[in-house]
Order: C-alpha cells, then sequence, then structure tokens
C-alpha cells in the first residue's frame, strides 16, 4: 500500500465529505486515514443537534464499525490521536443552505481551509417521499455547490451520483451529462421549479385532510414515482440524482466538477477486507429471502447485464478523479462512470446458480437449529409472468384466507390471510422497484474511466488505487465475498 504520489497529494490536504454515515464515506474515511494519516483535515458533515452529537455519532456509527478494525490493527493506541486531530465530526444537514452549520466558528474555518469536497449524502431509496428526494438529492446538490463556491481554496468538487440516472437506456450508455430541463420523455420539458410546486401543492392538499403519518408518506411516495414516470425516469430516486446533476452541470460557473456515477454498488472486493457491508443494497434483499427459504421466485431478464461494482473500487475510483483533477484548472465537467458491464460483463443468468450453488453447501440455519433448504429459484423475464404466478399459486389461498375472515374462523386464521397479503403486496411493489435494474438492455461506456484508470498506471498507482472490473471473477466474488459477507453482516 505505499505510494509516495498518493503521499503527496493527500499530504496537508483539507477534505469535507457529507454523507459521512453512509456505505461509500465509511469506506473513504477509512481508506484516507490508512493511506494517509498526514491529511490535514477531514471534516464530516452528520445529521446532528450540534458538534457533540455529531462527534458522538461519528464515534458509534462510524469509527466503531467493524471496517476499522484493519486501521484498529494497524495504528493501535494512535489511532484515538488520529482520530482527534485530523476528523472534525460538523453538525449539518444538506437539504439546508450551509448545511444549517451553527458553528460559525468551524463554518469561517471550513471555507478557509477546504481544498477537495466529496458530496456522497443521497436518500437513495427507489420511492422515497418525493418532498425528502426533492430536498436531499436535488437542493442538497445546489447547497453543496454554493458553499463549494465560498471556499476560498477549493480545487475540486466530487458530485457521486448513479448511472441510472439514464433510466432505462438501451444500447451503449454514454458518459455524458445532462442539460437543464431535458427529460427522458422527449415529449416534455422538466422544469424543476414547476415539480417543487407540485410538491408544495400536494402537501398543503394532504394538510388538509385528516391523514395519518402513514398515509401522508404513502401518498408522497406515490407522487415521487408518478413524476419520475412522467418525465421517462421509473423511481424517485433516479429522477432526483437526475435533476441534482442538471442544476450542478448549470450553476457551477467556473467551479472544477467531477460526477461519479457508480452502478449497482456490492459489498468492498479487497479492502480494507473482503466482503465487508452495510444496509441491504439493491439486490441483496432477493438473496436473503432466497438463503432463508423465504421465496425462490426471482424477477429478471436472464440476458441482462447486471452491473455490479464493489463499494471499494468506486471509493478508489473518487480518490484518482481527486489525484487526476485535484490541481488542475479547468472549468470542464468531467464524468465517469465506475460500472463492469462494458469490461467484465455479469449476466443475470449466472447469479440464480451462484446462489443455489452457495446455499446447498452453506445452508442457513433458522432459530430453531433447522437447516434450511433452498429450492431451485424460477426466474421470471417480466413483471406480467411475475404476477401470473403469484395470481395462480397465491390468490386461490389468499380468497380461501378471506372467506374464513368473512366468517369469522379467527381461531383458524390467527391474522394469516393479512400476514399473506402483505407479503404478495411487498413482494409485488419491490419487484417492480427493482426491475429497471434486473430487466436493462443497457451497458455503460467507460471511456473516460479507462483514461483515468491508464493515468493511475501511468503513476504506478493503479495498485493503490484499483477500480478495474477485469480482475473480478465473478463466481468467486459471490460465493467466497459477497453471499458470505451478506449473510454475516445483514441476514
Amino acid at each position: 500500500m505505499e505510494s509516495s504520489k498518493i503521499e503527496q497529494f493527500l499530504e496537508g490536504k483539507t477534505i469535507f465529505i457529507t454523507g459521512a454515515t453512509g456505505f461509500l464515506a465509511k469506506i473513504l474515511v477509512e481508506k484516507i486515514l490508512r493511506i494517509q494519516p498526514n491529511v490535514k483535515k477531514l471534516f464530516l458533515l452528520l445529521r446532528g443537534s450540534d458538534t457533540k452529537s455529531a462527534r458522538i455519532r461519528f464515534k458509534e456509527e462510524i469509527l466503531q464499525a467493524e471496517l476499522f478494525n484493519v486501521l484498529r490493527e494497524k495504528l493501535g493506541a494512535k489511532l484515538n490521536n488520529l482520530i482527534e486531530e485530523k476528523v472534525f465530526p460538523v453538525a449539518g444537514d444538506v437539504s439546508f443552505e450551509d448545511f444549517g452549520i451553527e458553528n460559525m466558528e468551524m463554518k469561517d474555518e471550513m471555507f478557509k481551509e477546504i481544498d477537495t469536497i466529496i458530496h456522497s449524502a443521497a436518500s437513495t431509496r427507489f420511492d422515497e417521499r418525493y418532498d425528502i428526494a426533492m430536498k436531499t438529492n436535488v437542493q442538497g446538490a445546489v447547497n453543496v455547490l454554493k458553499f463549494a463556491k465560498r471556499c476560498a481554496k477549493l480545487k475540486i468538487l466530487v458530485h457521486v451520483s448513479t448511472a441510472y440516472v439514464c433510466g432505462e437506456g438501451e444500447g451503449v450508455i454514454a458518459e455524458k451529462s445532462f442539460r437543464l430541463g431535458e427529460t427522458l420523455n422527449k415529449d416534455l420539458y422538466l422544469d424543476i421549479d414547476v415539480e417543487k410546486k407540485v410538491i408544495e401543492d400536494k402537501l398543503k392538499e394532504l394538510g388538509a385532510q385528516n391523514l395519518t403519518s402513514k398515509e401522508v408518506t404513502m401518498t408522497m411516495r406515490d407522487l415521487g414515482i408518478q413524476r419520475a414516470t412522467l418525465h421517462g425516469w421509473p423511481n424517485t430516486y433516479s429522477f432526483t440524482k437526475a435533476m441534482g446533476e442538471m442544476l450542478l452541470g448549470h450553476l457551477k460557473e467556473n467551479l472544477h466538477l467531477v460526477i461519479i456515477r457508480p452502478t449497482i454498488i456490492t459489498s468492498t472486493y479487497y479492502e480494507p477486507f473482503p466482503g465487508w457491508i452495510e444496509g441491504v443494497k439493491t439486490v441483496d434483499s432477493f438473496f436473503l429471502a432466497y438463503g432463508k427459504g423465504i421465496s425462490n421466485i426471482f424477477l429478471g431478464d436472464p440476458n441482462t447485464n447486471v452491473d455490479l461494482i464493489p463499494g471499494d473500487m468506486v471509493v478508489n475510483s473518487i480518490l484518482a478523479a481527486i489525484v487526476a483533477h485535484g490541481n488542475i484548472e479547468s472549468s470542464q465537467e468531467f464524468i465517469y462512470h465506475i460500472s463492469s458491464s462494458k469490461r467484465n460483463p455479469l449476466k443475470l443468468v449466472n447469479i440464480p446458480l451462484f446462489l443455489h450453488h452457495y446455499f446447498t453447501k452453506n445452508p442457513w440455519i433458522d432459530k430453531d437449529g433447522n437447516i434450511i433448504k433452498v429450492k431451485e429459484i424460477t426466474t421470471f423475464n417480466n413483471m406480467d409472468s411475475f404476477r401470473t404466478y403469484i395470481s395462480r399459486y397465491y390468490w386461490p389461498l389468499l380468497k380461501i384466507l378471506e372467506l374464513a375472515n368473512l366468517l369469522s374462523w379467527y381461531y383458524l386464521i390467527d391474522g394469516t390471510y393479512q400476514n399473506l397479503r402483505r407479503k404478495i403486496d411487498r413482494a409485488i411493489r419491490l419487484s417492480e422497484l427493482h426491475r429497471p435494474y434486473l430487466i436493462f438492455l443497457g451497458s455503460f461506456d467507460d471511456v473516460n474511466t479507462e483514461r483515468l484508470r491508464m493515468a493511475m498506471k501511468e503513476c504506478n498507482m493503479d495498485d493503490v488505487l484499483n477500480f478495474d472490473p477485469r480482475c473480478i471473477n465473478w463466481e468467486d466474488y459471490f460465493i467466497n465475498i459477497h453471499l458470505p459477507g451478506v449473510m454475516k453482516r445483514l441476514a
């Protein structure tokens, strides 16, 4: 892990990271502290009422994470001194201007010293409430940009987006930026102010009704999906991330902006150790359900390239972009697809084989000590066939339970009808939300990213900052790294 070049670059730098409690940001903080303890300062934005609460969150949710075990073993007692000297948790929220930072002395210090900003804070739920997604993913990006413009020494702003801002694209999807107002529905124009007004009007309408908070939440989630679909995006997440990119590109002026667009992020491939993951990611909910014997049905076109990329490779690409661009005076916008579908494609048809192989050899043991025997996976390549299967095998049972419910045979059903109905509705909703990623006819061009990889190779940093998916053997990764990590840390 020795590299004089990365040491020279990161040494003495002051870096500001938003979304510090997120999966990627944790890997990023750990890597920086491990390879460059001589970084000047790390300002980390965390939600909290004050600096004290932010520090508590940092220690409990970041520093104590298993991810930092390697760093703890390496530094021992020196780690606490390093943290006290270098790491500065900041209480704030990207949805507010200046993040709502109340510590004026710290804010002034940040404006004077920050030279690099990595914006990774985001609402990543596919069907997030539209108002929340708008505040975090759209207005949050604008607030970060405004803050960046006030940083006297700023060299670069790295914005972490998603490759799926493309929507449900087909063919080879280029690393190109959005124009303000561009929409995937070519018959429409996207006016972001109109979208904000739609949210405002809907909230007023709901406020006049006697609704529960859950009803309001579900209505605002549905509104996000409706507006996304209207403009050609499959979900609220990709729609609002696209709007955030549009505003950054439109408002950046002379600021040096780099946009990192990862695909489906999975557990770490190598650093600081293989298989670390936190929080159920896009496809892991299906893996867990299968391993626990809950479901053996899987939505997905076998010919789809499931574009996965390990979290540590995404972090390495962020640092590589900083190395490559951090000292360049440029107002140009750079976009990088951090993906695998072009260089090392993984066909969806292989994933059920990996799952069956792994869980046959490593069966899940339930709370009663029983071994869960998995069945072969049944795959459906479209939602219609998926719903037909549900209707054929589950709806008759629902009808029987519904009759029992009407006849008040509660002693026989004991809530079974309601539970089964909820599970079916949830399975259909989850499958619909994940459909754009599991039935996807595109692949992501990575010409810019390949140039970045070559630049790292030329300065002998490709080992330190490896983000080349060609080194991944997908079967080995699934069976020996990812699935063991998922079952150990998420099950």
